[in-house]
C-alpha cells in the first residue's frame, strides 16, 4: 500500500478519535448540567413541600424533574454509545498492532537465524574479498552495513509497537471500567425514575379528588391573566404612542420650517432611530441564544393555547412563558436595552419592560424593582426580585417577548438548557 495512502488512513482515524473524545467531553458537561438542574428542582420541590400550599405546583416541579431524569438517562446512553465506538476503534488498532508485531517478529527471527548461520567474520570477509571488482566490494560492504542497521531498526520498531500495544490495552481497560460505571449509573437513574413516576401518580390521584376546585381556580387565574394581558397591551400602546409623539416633536424642533404630520401617531409600531435599528437587528440575530431571565428554573407553562399539564380537558392561554424558579430569585435582563416602562399592575405585581429597538422583553410578577424608566441596562443585569406567592408558595416569573405589540414565543429566543 502506498505510503501516502497509509498516512491518509492514519490522519482520518486520528481525527475521528479526536472527534469522539470531544463528543464524550460535551456529553459529560451536559450530564453535569442536567444533574445540577435536578438538584435545583429537588430544592424547589422541598421548599414547596415545606410550605404545603400548592399540590399543583408540586406536580409541575415533579413533572419537570422526571423530564430531566429522562434527559439524563438519554445523555448517559449517548455517552455509552460514544465510548463503545471509541473502544471498537481502539480494539481494531490493538488487533492491527498484534498482526504487525507477529509479522515483524517472524521476519526478525528469520533474519537472526540467517545472521547466526553466517556469523563468522571469515565468511563476511570472504563475501567482500570474492568481489570481482573494487566497486562490487564497496557495494557489498555497504550492503552488510545497511543490513546491520535494518536489523537494529527492526528490533527498535518491535520495541516501539510493543510499547504502543501496551498503551492501547491499558486505555481499553480504563474504557471498560468507565463503561461499566456508566451502565451502572444508567440503571440506577432508571430505577429512581420509576420511583419518581410512582410518586407523581400518587400525587395525581390525590389531586383528582379536588378536580372541581382546582379547575375553578385555573379558570379564575386564566381570567385574571387575560385581564392583565389587556392591561399590559393598553399600557404598551400608550407608551409607544407617547414615545412616537415625543419623536415627532423632536423632529419638528430640528426642522422648524416643516409642517407637522397629518397622519395620527401610531400606537402599535414604534418609530426607531438609526441606533434603535442597529439594536433591533442585534437582538434578532441573537434569537435562540438569549440568557434566561432567571439564573435557575424551568418553564412550567409554555406559550400559546395548550391543555393544562394536569387536566388536559381544560385549555389555558399564555401570552408568554411562566418560569418556576427558587424563592428569592432575581429577574435579569436578557439583552442590553433601555427600560421602556415600569408598570404597577397591583401592590404585589410590578412589570418591567425593556426596549431593544422595536423588540420588547417583559418581566412580570416582580415584588421589587431595581431599575427605573429611561435607565440603560446591560445583559444579565438584575432588574428586580421575583415574587413568591403567599397562596401557593410558587416563585414564578412571567416572561414575554414582543415585536412592537405582537407577542412571540419566548422559548424560541432563549438558549437551550
Amino acid at each position: 500500500m502506498p505510503k501516502y495512502l497509509l498516512s491518509l488512513i492514519f490522519v482520518c482515524a486520528t481525527t475521528f478519535v479526536w472527534a469522539q473524545d470531544s463528543q464524550q467531553e460535551k456529553l459529560e458537561q451536559r450530564k453535569a448540567q442536567i444533574l445540577q438542574e435536578i438538584k435545583d428542582n429537588e430544592k424547589m420541590l422541598q421548599s414547596v413541600r415545606k410550605k404545603e400550599k400548592s399540590a399543583v405546583n408540586e406536580y409541575l416541579i415533579q413533572a419537570n424533574k422526571i423530564k430531566l431524569k429522562e434527559k439524563l438517562i438519554n445523555t448517559t446512553a449517548k455517552q455509552e454509545k460514544v465510548l463503545s465506538n471509541d473502544m471498537y476503534i481502539n480494539q481494531v488498532k490493538v488487533n492491527k498492532l498484534k498482526k504487525e508485531l507477529a509479522i515483524l517478529k517472524e521476519d526478525y527471527a528469520k533474519m537472526i537465524l540467517k545472521s547466526y548461520k553466517s556469523r563468522s567474520e571469515q565468511s563476511r570477509a570472504m563475501f567482500i574479498l570474492s568481489s570481482e571488482s573494487f566497486l562490487q566490494a564497496y557495494k557489498r560492504a555497504q550492503y552488510l552495513k545497511q543490513y546491520t542497521n535494518f536489523r537494529k531498526n527492526q528490533g527498535l520498531e518491535i520495541q516501539s509497537k510493543s510499547a504502543e500495544l501496551v498503551d492501547y490495552n491499558k486505555k481499553l481497560d480504563g474504557q471498560r471500567q468507565v463503561k461499566k460505571k456508566i451502565i451502572a449509573e444508567n440503571q440506577k437513574e432508571r430505577a429512581t425514575l420509576e420511583v419518581e413516576k410512582k410518586e407523581q401518580q400518587k400525587l395525581v390521584n390525590s389531586l383528582k379528588k379536588d378536580k372541581n376546585k382546582i379547575a375553578s381556580d385555573i379558570r379564575s387565574k386564566q381570567s385574571e391573566s387575560k385581564r392583565i394581558d389587556r392591561q399590559i397591551d393598553r399600557l404598551i400602546r400608550e407608551a409607544i404612542a407617547e414615545a412616537n409623539r415625543k419623536a415627532a416633536l423632536e423632529k419638528a424642533k430640528e426642522n422648524p420650517g416643516s409642517t407637522a404630520p397629518k397622519t395620527p401617531v401610531s400606537s402599535s409600531k414604534i418609530v426607531m432611530t438609526p441606533e434603535d435599528k442597529v439594536l433591533a437587528a442585534d437582538f434578532k440575530a441573537n434569537k435562540g441564544r438569549l440568557p434566561w431571565p432567571v439564573e435557575k428554573g424551568f418553564i412550567s407553562l409554555g406559550y400559546g393555547d395548550q391543555p393544562h399539564p394536569l387536566y388536559p380537558s381544560i385549555s389555558v392561554h399564555n401570552s408568554g412563558v411562566e418560569i418556576t424558579t427558587e424563592d428569592g430569585a432575581n429577574a435579569r435582563a436578557v439583552f442590553a436595552g433601555e427600560v421602556f416602562s415600569v408598570m404597577v399592575l397591583s401592590p404585589v405585581n410590578t412589570v418591567v419592560m425593556i426596549q431593544h429597538g422595536d423588540y420588547f422583553s417583559v418581566y412580570q410578577n416582580l415584588s421589587k424593582v431595581f431599575v427605573s424608566k429611561g435607565e440603560k441596562v446591560t445583559i444579565k443585569q438584575n432588574i428586580g426580585k421575583v415574587r413568591t406567592s403567599g397562596d401557593t408558595g410558587k416563585t414564578v416569573i412571567k416572561f414575554l417577548i414582543l415585536q412592537n405589540t405582537t407577542n412571540t414565543d419566548p422559548e424560541n429566543w432563549l438558549q437551550n438548557r
